[in-house]
């Protein structure tokens, strides 16, 4: 040994990378094609898009997962109505939904980040858990901030909000964790362990 420390490698987006998240990016727009369902004061619509970055997480991981939140995101924003009810981008940036709306990539990140800490192994209790706190607390916390910044509403009243959607969010984390079980059954290797990943990075 020369006594020099490596830096740590970053692997680098191949072309099966982005593959894999064009589908799911496509895959989320599609989830949109049903519309919406509006409820409750606050004007949040509910939609089943919240199920794709659920499945890009739980099934890509966080690099890959997130990469296909950012290429739908980055196609709403740029004036395609590929979010639910026809809405782009800018328009549910500009309405009480933002903070949902932005949500939507960390949710993906946190997502895969702990899905990959359970893998080589996917446990469907274990994946409901991981989709409740990424899919749902993450994705509620910043939906909050946003309707408190957009809204009138205190803290509390903005939090409360969210509590009409929970019994469909939580049933998506479940459909999620029993999908990803299944496909990382048939697909071993779409998620990199997080144990392999740092040693194979340190």
């Amino acid at each position: 040994m020369d006594g020099k420390v490596d830096a740590p490698r970053r692997r680098a987006v191949t072309a099966g990378d982005l593959t894999q998240a064009a589908v799911f990016a496509a895959l989320i727009a599609a989830l949109g094609l049903p519309g919406t369902i509006t409820v409750g004061p606050s004007g949040v619509p509910i939609t089943v898009q919240t199920l794709g970055v659920m499945l890009a997480g739980s099934i890509l991981g966080p690099r890959k997962g997130a990469l296909a939140v950012a290429l739908f995101a980055i196609l709403a924003i740029a004036g395609l109505p590929i979010l639910a009810g026809a809405r782009t981008g800018l328009v549910s940036l500009s309405s009480p939904t933002a903070g949902f709306f932005v949500g939507w990539l960390p949710a993906a990140v946190v997502i895969g980040a702990l899905t990959a800490m359970m893998m080589p192994r996917y446990r469907i209790s274990w994946g409901i858990a991981i989709n409740v706190v990424g899919g749902m607390a993450v994705i509620y916390a910043f939906g909050t901030v946003g309707l408190m910044i957009r809204t009138d509403l205190s803290w509390w009243a903005a939090l409360s909000t969210n509590g009409i959607y929970v019994p469909g969010d939580v049933a998506k984390a479940v459909v999620t964790a029993f999908v990803a079980a299944q496909v990382h059954r048939a697909r071993p290797g779409l998620i990199t362990p997080w144990r392999r990943r740092r040693t194979s990075d340190g």
